[in-house]
């Protein structure tokens, strides 16, 4: 699969971004498709997952940090994953990566034998 990660920027605490992850090799169905971070001298850090079971179910997964700020959603048409970021906070700066894995990984893992995309920077400023 590649995974093709972008939407990051810099925006003021308080704003918005979304950022989109576009699978290429692979459909969604059977797999979890995940956003971390990782930001400067700390380990990467789970964000956000979804999994689809069958195609016409999902379930998803947040980071404490991010509930009810961000949300992550998919297109099956364009093959892609969103991470709808709000209410921006200045300790959300870091590079942004998309990962896939099968169903049954970890999500909050960042260890599990994920396929990654390349990073996309946010920077949110105070």
């Amino acid at each position: 699969v590649q995974l093709q990660a972008s939407g990051g920027g810099l925006v003021q605490a308080g704003g918005s971004l979304r950022l989109s992850c576009a699978a290429s090799g692979r459909t969604f169905t059977g797999y979890t498709m995940g956003w971390f971070r990782q930001a400067p001298g700390k380990e990467r850090e789970f964000v956000a997952a979804i999994s689809w079971y069958v195609s016409w179910s999902s379930s998803t997964n947040y980071a404490d940090s991010v509930k009810g700020r961000f949300t992550i959603s998919r297109d099956n048409d364009k093959n892609t994953v969103y991470l709808q970021m709000n209410s921006l906070k200045p300790e959300d700066t870091a590079v942004y990566y998309c990962a896939q894995g099968r169903v049954g990984i970890i999500p909050s893992d960042p260890r599990g034998p994920w396929s990654w995309g390349q990073g996309t920077q946010v920077t949110v400023s105070s």
